[in-house]
């Protein structure tokens, strides 16, 4: 066990999916570099260069990379210190009829660059579902409890009721907005093709005597093999490192919102109001044998935000590019992008269990609230008194010195919240003492809150439409079980 002895990224060993991490593996590389160097070989084939069909042939039966390759591989970059170089060196030893023409007209990027923009594409397509996914588990638990009072806070202070559905909503809402980001930077991606050492195309109007149209045509016939729809119509030495950029931005965006939606539900279990899942055999503490600590959130806030601070590599990065390129954004490029994707994806798993089971305790919600409801119903039986001819002045003092005293036997007595009580053995109410107890009804203090969350996450509402996309996806998701 070789790997015991060895860092190991967490994201790759514990956190991140298989399939997430498959698609930045070594050999994913290694493989897709040599469908590049098949793809161009094919399309400068098909447009005129002399290149036998048996070269073809040869390298498509070794484009997977097998171990020794990599041995071959290895020892090849040790002695040329340039690893494009050395791949092509060892393709060209499994493919010897193919050697003099792998890689004709091309630089370095068009397989480092083209590859990264396959991997972002097909890392953005595994995570885009599971993002959709979550949303619509949450919109379910958002029209489960759509009807259910608790307290709202500002400043972390109790303040105007709401639902815990319509909670739920606004985590639903600003993940919305993360989807709409992310699937926008999916869409707008563009591959580099084959445009040559600083992107004039140079070097391939020398291999096509001049001839641009077919250059036009290479580049076609490339993107459609990797499944994109247009290069970029500028690249220098490498496709704008905005692209990344872009691309960090929404994905890091996602991590502040994971960040919010697990404070949120971590302050709720400290009140054992809203916990995550927890299973039978779970342990909470190595010493408190009763604890239910929030570890996933806990794990789903500590990723977040190392993701919400990854596009900062990535604008620094394009901030330093020189002219046509310098090559300071390789290595940190080879850790950043990868870390993003898995980061995000690890994320995904985490919250996907966590909004699969979350557990609502609505006596503990209705006690709550029932604690400080009393303060809450003073504008209203202000209100009362007034339409009975009194003053509001009036009403408003009698009410602050009663909630001073209730206030006072809650924080120094450590009694209940009695305000209700006070109003009702005191002469100045006697005209609303009998309408007093009906006041306090919870559902008398949301507003439209049900409303709100039945339009929003409701059937046929503005969530529903936006998963449209992904329905296929969603609908044939389970709760992901998670080992750790």
């Amino acid at each position: 066990m070789a790997e015991l002895d060895n860092y190991q990224t967490p994201l790759a060993t514990r956190y991140a999916s298989k399939e997430m991490r498959t698609i930045f593996s070594a050999r994913t590389r290694g493989t897709t570099w040599r469908q590049l160097w098949i793809a161009l070989a094919e399309a400068e084939k098909e447009l005129g260069i002399d290149i036998s069909d048996e070269a073809i042939v040869e390298m498509k039966a070794h484009a997977e990379m097998t171990n020794e390759d990599f041995v071959v591989a290895a020892e090849e970059e040790k002695r040329r210190r340039h690893d494009v170089m050395a791949h092509v060196h060892a393709f060209g030893q499994v493919a010897p009829k193919a050697a003099a023409i792998i890689h004709y007209g091309a630089t370095s990027c068009y397989v480092t660059d083209n590859a990264d923009l396959i991997f972002q594409k097909r890392a953005l397509e595994l995570l885009i579902p599971k993002i959709a996914t979550i949303i619509s588990k949450l919109s379910e638990s958002a029209v489960k409890y759509k009807d259910v009072p608790t307290l709202g806070y500002t400043h972390y202070q109790p303040a105007q009721c709401i639902t815990v559905g319509r909670r739920i909503a606004q985590w639903v809402q600003d993940l919305e907005m993360d989807l709409v980001d992310i699937q926008r930077v999916l869409d707008d991606l563009k591959f580099r093709g084959a445009q040559g050492t600083t992107g004039t195309q140079a070097s391939f109007m020398a291999i096509f005597d001049n001839d641009g149209e077919k250059i036009d045509k290479l580049n076609k016939i490339i993107c459609a093999k990797f499944d994109f729809s247009a290069c970029y119509s500028i690249s220098t030495q490498t496709y704008s490192r905005k692209v990344d950029l872009r691309i960090a931005n929404a994905i890091s965006g996602y991590g502040t919102t994971v960040q919010r939606i697990t404070s949120d539900i971590r302050h709720l279990a400290h009140q054992k109001e809203m916990e995550e899942p927890f299973e039978k055999d779970q342990i909470g503490s190595s010493a408190m044998a009763y604890k239910r600590n929030p570890m996933r959130c806990e794990r789903i806030a500590g990723l977040g935000r190392h993701l919400a601070n990854l596009n900062k590599n990535a604008s620094d990065t394009y901030a330093a590019q020189w002219f046509e390129r310098t090559l300071d954004d390789s290595a940190i490029r080879r850790i950043t992008i990868p870390e993003s994707f898995l980061t995000a994806d690890a994320i995904s798993l985490t919250l996907d269990n966590v909004v699969s089971g979350l557990v609502v305790y609505e006596a503990r919600v209705r006690s709550r609230l029932m604690e400080e409801l009393p303060f809450m119903a003073t504008e209203n039986i202000i209100m009362k008194m007034v339409s009975f001819g009194g003053s509001r002045q009036e009403a408003h003092e009698e009410i602050r010195v009663l909630s001073h005293q209730a206030a006072h036997v809650v924080k120094n007595e450590g009694g209940k919240n009695n305000l209700i009580e006070l109003i009702k053995k005191t002469e100045y109410f006697r005209p609303v003492w009998a309408e007093v107890d009906a006041m306090l009804d919870p559902e008398l203090f949301v507003g439209r809150s049900a409303l709100q969350v039945e339009r929003y996450c409701g059937k046929g509402g503005e969530i529903e439409k936006a998963l449209t996309p992904y329905r296929a996806h969603i609908d044939k998701s389970k709760a992901i079980e998670l080992t750790i």
